[in-house]
C-alpha cells in the first residue's frame, strides 16, 4: 500500500510507476460491517470525492483501502507518507543528464563542435496516476509533511497538477484524468511520525472513521489469516477484544494481535485450552509488547493481567 524516487546518474533508469489491478488479498474478509464502508467509500469516489480512511493501527485501513481501489476496477498507484518526502517524490524530479557531442569536419581545414547537454525528467506516482486516470491509494499520507502534501489541493479541487517549470517537455501543469480518484489512510495526529495535515487538505476529503471491528468480523478475519479452526479463533479474539477493553493503553491491543497468535498457534501446533505447553506463553510474548506503555500502580503488573485473562478465556472454552 512505496513511493520513493530514483537515484541520480548520467544516464539513469527513471522511478516506474507502482500501478496494479488486484484485489488487497485474497483472504480478504467481507463481512457486513466492512462491506457498509466499502459501499460508502465507492459511492463517494464514483461522485468525484477523495474518500479518508482515518483510525488506529491495526483496524484494517490499507486493506480497506486498497479494497475499494480494486473495486473500481481501474489501476491502482500506491505511495506510502514518509516525513522525508518532498513535492518532487509525488510529482518527479530531475534523474540524471544526457551529453551529446557533435564534431563537423566536412570541410577538412574547418572543425566545428558543438556540446548539448540535457537534463533528464522522470515523472513520479502522483503525475502518473493523474495522467492515467489510477485509482491513487496514499497509505499515512499524515507521516509525509504537509508542505509536501500541498501539490493535491489543487489536484483534488481544481483538477490540475501544477509542475515545476524546468520539466523538459509540456506544459507546466497537467489536467487530471476524469476517473484519477484517492484513498487516504491516517493515524489520528497524536501518533508519532504523524503531522498535522493543513485543514485545506482535510477540507477536500470525505473522513470515513474506522474503528475495531465487531467480534464476528474479528473472528473471520482471523480465521481467514490463519486457517485456524472457529472455536479456537473465537477464543483467542476474545482474549485480545477483553484486554483491549480494560483501556490500559491508549491503542491496543489490535486485531494484528490475534492474527499473529493464531498463525503461530497454527504453525506451532498450540490448541487454545487449558494444559497446552505453547499457547500461553504465545500469548504472553504477543500482548506482552503493551507492557511498556502500562503505568503500574504497584497491585498488578500488565503481563499477569494477560495471564488472568487467558486462563479464564481457556477455562471458558473447556
Amino acid at each position: 500500500m512505496n513511493g520513493n524516487g530514483q537515484g541520480l546518474a548520467i544516464v539513469a533508469e527513471a522511478p516506474v510507476s507502482a500501478s496494479v489491478a488486484v484485489e488487497a488479498s485474497e483472504d480478504f474478509v467481507l463481512t457486513p460491517q466492512v462491506r457498509g464502508m466499502a459501499e460508502r467509500a465507492l459511492a463517494y469516489l464514483r461522485a468525484g470525492y477523495p474518500v479518508h480512511f482515518s483510525g488506529p493501527a491495526g483496524t484494517g485501513k490499507t486493506t480497506l483501502a486498497l479494497h475499494v481501489a480494486a473495486l473500481r476496477g481501474r489501476p491502482v498507484t500506491l505511495m506510502h507518507g514518509d516525513d522525508e518526502f518532498a513535492s518532487s517524490d509525488l510529482i518527479g524530479n530531475d534523474y540524471g543528464y544526457r551529453k551529446s557531442k557533435l564534431i563537423d569536419n566536412f570541410i577538412h581545414s574547418v572543425v566545428k563542435t558543438e556540446e548539448t547537454m540535457n537534463t533528464l525528467w522522470a515523472d513520479n506516482r502522483l503525475t502518473l496516476a493523474c495522467r492515467n486516470g489510477d485509482t491513487l491509494v496514499y497509505d499515512e499520507f499524515t507521516r509525509s509533511r504537509p508542505e509536501a502534501n500541498n501539490v493535491l489541493l489543487s489536484v483534488l479541487e481544481e483538477r490540475l497538477l501544477t509542475l515545476p517549470k524546468r520539466r523538459p517537455y509540456g506544459d507546466g501543469f497537467i489536467e487530471v484524468h476524469p476517473e484519477f480518484r484517492a484513498v487516504f489512510t491516517s493515524n489520528p495526529e497524536e501518533y508519532a511520525g504523524v503531522h498535522r495535515t493543513q485543514d485545506a487538505l482535510m477540507d477536500r476529503l470525505i473522513t470515513i472513521r474506522v474503528e475495531y471491528y465487531d467480534r464476528e468480523t474479528e473472528i473471520e478475519i482471523t480465521r481467514a489469516k490463519s486457517g485456524l479452526a472457529l472455536e479456537q479463533a473465537q477464543v483467542i479474539v476474545d482474549i485480545v477484544r477483553e484486554l483491549r477493553s480494560l483501556g490500559l493503553t491508549k491503542q491496543g491491543p489490535s486485531l494484528r494481535a490475534s492474527i499473529m497468535i493464531a498463525r503461530v498457534a497454527v504453525q506451532q501446533g498450540a490448541q487454545a485450552r487449558l494444559g497446552d505447553p505453547i499457547f500461553p506463553e504465545l500469548c504472553r510474548d504477543v500482548l506482552g509488547g503493551l507492557s511498556a506503555k502500562v503505568v503500574r500502580d504497584g497491585s498488578k503488573g500488565f503481563q499477569a493481567m494477560v495471564d488472568d485473562v487467558v486462563v479464564k478465556h481457556l477455562a471458558e472454552g473447556a
